[in-house]
């Protein structure tokens, strides 16, 4: 029998998703092998185990966590897909903020009013903290990046279809800007997170222009020390240090403790 596949979504933008249905001729090649079982962005069939789950989204709410439990409890190997589940996103960033305060600068003065006129309602519609996957059940691969990457979701395919472990090897974006001979960032003056960010993206803002924000999570030996010295002789300041590092990783330890 081929294996079952299944997509679920938590709180995301399900760009990941997008980008996995984006992959086009090379999807319809994997498809041959597998069934997919559940994607509600692109069928409506559902199935009661899977043997690879692939979650896209953070957990903002303890009613969710029933719901990702079971999930975990139903499939075989359970994949992180995106930064969204991996290390929470930008969405974390209302960690550092009350729900209520939180969500009466979203919503406005609708919300202030709704507070007030119905309080006992407040735990169904706010969420408590942003969790990454890993911090509710186990995760057996992780899909980074914001959206996450094609080509590493096909090589995660294929090593799972073969019976072999997916090789993420944990390098620095930096280690793909010099590939790529991009100029550093910090030679024109500018700062950024690729010394301890996970490469696997191509260095794809770098090579834009842009700079690395760290969207792909911070490496577990990534050198924060001097990562954090260098900024400051860059005359970042510490409220900037803070909001960079906080931006994709604010639901992370690292990010937490800056």
């Amino acid at each position: 029998m081929k294996p079952k596949i299944a997509f679920f979504d938590f709180a995301s933008c399900e760009g990941c998703q997008l980008a996995v249905l984006n992959c086009e001729d090379i999807l319809l090649d994997i498809l041959e092998l597998v069934d997919l079982v559940e994607f509600r962005e692109a069928i409506s069939e559902k199935a009661l185990r899977y043997d690879v789950a692939f979650v896209e989204g953070s957990i903002h709410r303890d009613e969710d966590i029933a719901r990702l439990r079971d999930i975990r409890a139903r499939s075989t190997y359970l994949v992180a897909l995106g930064a969204c589940a991996c290390n929470g996103n930008v969405q974390a960033r209302s960690n550092f903020v009350a729900p209520a305060v939180n969500y009466a600068e979203v919503y406005g003065e609708a919300a202030r009013n709704r507070v007030q006129v119905d309080p006992e309602h407040w735990p169904l519609w706010a969420h408590t903290r942003v969790r990454p996957l890993d911090a509710v059940v186990k995760v057996d691969a992780q899909l980074r990046g914001c959206p996450m990457v094609p080509s590493e979701f096909l090589h995660l395919v294929k090593s799972l279809l073969k019976g072999t472990q997916p090789d993420f090897p944990a390098v620095a974006v930096c280690t793909e800007c010099k590939k790529n001979e991009n100029e550093c960032v910090f030679d024109r003056g500018q700062t950024c997170m690729g010394q301890i960010t996970w490469a696997g993206c191509n260095s794809v803002c770098v090579n834009n222009g842009y700079v690395c924000d760290g969207c792909r999570g911070i490496l577990p030996d990534a050198n924060l020390a001097a990562h954090l010295q260098l900024l400051r002789e860059h005359k970042v300041a510490e409220a900037d240090i803070r909001s960079r590092y906080r931006l994709f990783c604010g639901a992370e330890p690292i990010g937490r403790g800056v």
